[in-house]
């Protein structure tokens, strides 16, 4: 069944439609091994410029405004920072990090203080942006240094606690933090050129996280192809034999801990003065657990794919299934008829049924896709050879 999904869905690895694709595909792959940052700034650019226009057809005109569309995208970026972020530790290290929303307040609280009415500050947004995420990553320094000897489920014990103690800090810190009040009335960014970003206008947003993505990206694929990388997948396969090749296993899981703490610091910066408001509540463990989903979906240790599987689990999360209601009653549906019943979706209410729709389309994806929908050939090929090992099995019981 697997298999008949995978064809339908991918057109099967021996369709024409992919044969004819090959040339091209291959020609692709050539440019992007020897032009990566090239074809990252190229690919992000394209995406960037597409989207805003592809919402304008059906089904997508049918959910929301182009605006609306368009803030979603600016905010799905905030999402594709962290799950960037978070692929470092999770998908190129290997260490189960469960509280990494932790690091995500820290830069939205940095920006707080740099530039806001309740700290008296009022510092440039483009400076900040690097001031939160270099604190961010001195606090995955301070949390990853006694911790990092421990393995597995001790470590992600470790960092649920962490992830756990931020907000809790933040919230009754009053003095400091205005305690569950939060704090508002943060300055928006702004260019010497246009001004002030404007709060109704989402395409600064838009465009400024899509640059902050595309650099990030840069970045990952530089750093992950360099020793350092390829000292994290050691350590993910087996830390035990990294360290009898001499890599100092502490050291490398430390530099993914304040990498990765640094680019959530970075999103948070974002987050921060594009809400202009911000409060403990919004940094919970549910954060934490939707950027692991995102990277686990996207296909861990693939930049791309994490980047995609997040904007993907975003906009489904957060704009398809809240406006679904506007949706059904677009297409203007006749009611079903079951023979027992009859169902008329115009008078459903999907947003009582969202976080359960949201659970049949994650369920849905791990099934068809046990591997992410973008996963990187070797994680692809791990899972592929155990199906194919069952499936011998399999005729060798049945024979």
């Amino acid at each position: 069944m697997r298999r008949l999904w995978r064809s339908v869905l991918f057109l099967g690895r021996d369709s024409r439609l992919r044969a004819w694709l090959k040339p091209w595909t291959d020609s692709l792959n050539t440019f992007s091994k020897g032009h990566q940052s090239l074809s990252v700034v190229l690919g992000m650019a394209v995406v960037t410029t597409v989207l805003p226009f592809i919402i304008l057809f059906p089904p997508f005109a049918g959910f929301a405004t182009q605006g609306d569309w368009v803030q979603g995208f600016a905010s799905a970026g905030i999402f594709v920072l962290l799950a960037l972020g978070l692929n470092v530790v999770v998908g190129l290290a290997g260490l189960l990090d469960l509280g990494y929303a932790a690091f995500f307040a820290i830069g939205a609280y940095s920006y707080a203080y740099g530039a806001s009415p309740f700290a008296g500050t009022h510092f440039p947004f483009w400076p900040l942006l690097l001031v939160g995420a270099m604190v961010a990553a001195l606090f995955g320094i301070l949390l990853g240094a006694p911790t990092l000897r421990l393995r597995g489920d001790y470590l992600a014990i470790v960092t649920l606690g962490f992830g756990e103690i931020v907000p809790v800090v933040f919230r009754n810190a009053d003095t400091y933090t205005n305690g569950t009040n939060g704090i508002s009335g943060m300055y928006r960014p702004a260019l010497p050129v246009t001004g002030t970003f404007l709060g109704l206008n989402p395409v600064p947003y838009y465009i400024t996280v899509a640059v902050l993505v595309a650099l990030a990206m840069v970045f990952l694929y530089r750093i992950q192809d360099s020793r350092l990388g390829r000292a994290w997948m050691a350590v993910r396969e087996d830390e035990l034999a990294a360290a009898s090749m001499g890599i100092n296993t502490v050291t490398t899981k430390l530099l993914a801990f304040a990498i990765g703490a640094s680019t959530a610091g970075l999103a948070g910066v974002f987050y921060a003065s594009k809400v202009t408001i911000i409060s403990p509540d919004s940094f919970g463990f549910t954060v934490s657990f939707t950027i692991l989903a995102m990277v686990v979906l996207g296909g861990m240790g693939n930049v791309w794919g994490v980047a995609a599987g997040a904007f993907v689990v975003y906009e489904i999360q957060s704009e398809l299934l809240k406006q679904m209601n506007g949706f059904v009653e677009h297409l203007n549906l006749p009611p079903i008829n079951l023979g027992v019943t009859t169902i008329d979706l115009a008078k459903v209410d999907f947003l009582q049924y969202q976080f359960l729709l949201y659970g049949l389309a994650l369920v849905g994806m791990m099934l068809l896709r046990p591997e992410g929908l973008f996963p990187n050939r070797r994680r692809r090929a791990e899972l592929h050879d155990v199906d194919d090992a069952e499936a011998a099995n399999q005729e060798l019981v049945e024979a």
